[in-house]
């Protein structure tokens, strides 16, 4: 075999090899999105597949017990228990009323399962509003601190 004849073999390898990572697995990686209401009515199906489910969090379900926190999500008159159990500390915006979305699978008791958690609160970072009905800024309504022009300047 010839040099170039190695060569194109080597590039072939390690392209073959590139597309193999890159499509492997890729059904297990996969997430998809549903509501409460959805993965209620999927029943077994839940069980197999990574999903994320959104909604609040119930004002005084949530309850530390060493390694896992329970919770329920609530969203469309639905309610959902949800067991985290991942190796990630909670964010700081995990609390009661907080949105959350967790990902994992719903186990066959009904409960979901998650390994990831992520929350928001809306509230913390929207502009307080003040007395005129305007957002204020850094603690006080936003203005200018440049004095008024006068009208003979630069004439």
């Amino acid at each position: 075999m010839n040099k170039y004849a190695k060569f194109a073999a080597l590039i072939g390898v390690i392209i073959g090899t590139l597309v193999w990572l890159a499509t492997a697995n890729v059904g297990e990686t996969q997430t998809y999105y549903k509501t409460i209401a959805e993965l209620k009515a999927m029943g077994e199906e839940g069980g197999q597949k990574r999903l994320r489910v959104a909604g609040d969090v119930v004002k005084g379900s949530i309850e530390r017990r060493g390694g896992e926190v329970a919770f329920t999500l609530a969203g469309e008159g639905q309610q959902l228990r949800v067991i985290y159990t991942g190796s990630e500390p909670l964010p700081d915006t995990f609390r009661d009323e907080a949105q959350a979305l967790a990902e994992g699978k719903l186990g066959p008791d009904g409960v979901f399962r998650a390994g990831k958690i992520q929350a928001k609160c809306a509230s913390k970072y929207a502009p307080k509003q003040g007395e005129s009905g305007q957002p204020q800024y850094y603690g006080g309504p936003k203005t200018s601190s440049l004095p008024p022009a006068s009208k003979s300047a630069g004439m």
